[in-house]
């Protein structure tokens, strides 16, 4: 059953964290700093919907680097009911899609939790100042890359790059419900 961002704590504060990449480091906010923008995605290896637009990123990133900007993945699911986002499927994961950026395992789901994140993909953009700015889809067909007709994160993306605000009335990110712990 898909399940929609909340999008209410738009200008709210980053919130730091310290997690395990599939490089087996740990990475916190502290490894970003000099990043003009920040992109959190809450994701997990086994959502279609995540499946469904992982190039996408992927070819975003790559397109956005040289402006300074870094996406993170972050997989909180429960991976003992949901055993294929395991940390080592998670490396599976990052190798098959060539993924560019960091893919962190949130395995206490208190990143989560406090972010209060939703579903898979749930899509955050922090400016320079580290204040939410974007929480939204990805552009306006997650299913159908060759029907895409608006990119909502890249035009926010490039909007906070120019000084601007993205509009307020931001499109939910949809997707599969965060597996949560019992």
């Amino acid at each position: 059953m898909a399940v929609e961002n909340n999008i209410n704590n738009l200008d709210t504060p980053i919130i730091d964290f310290s997690l395990k990449g599939v490089d087996e480091k740990f990475y916190s906010l502290s490894d970003f700093s000099v990043k003009e923008i920040l992109v959190i995605i809450f994701m997990c290896n086994h959502c279609p919907y995540v499946k469904a637009v992982m190039k996408r990123l992927v070819n975003l990133q790559d397109k956005l680097r040289s402006k300074s900007v870094q996406f993170i993945g972050i997989n909180p699911n429960d991976t003992v009911t949901y055993p294929e986002d395991s940390f080592k499927n998670m490396i599976l994961f990052h190798r098959e899609y060539n993924m560019n950026f960091p893919y962190l395992e949130d395995a206490t789901q208190l990143t989560a939790s406090k972010y209060d994140a939703v579903c898979t993909p749930d899509i955050y953009v922090y400016n320079k100042e580290r204040i939410l700015k974007y929480r939204g889809r990805l552009d306006d067909n997650w299913k159908d890359e060759s029907i895409v007709t608006k990119h909502d994160l890249e035009i926010a993306i490039e909007e906070i790059l120019n000084g601007k605000e993205p509009v307020k009335e931001q499109i939910p990110s949809m997707g599969c419900s965060i597996k949560w712990k019992m």
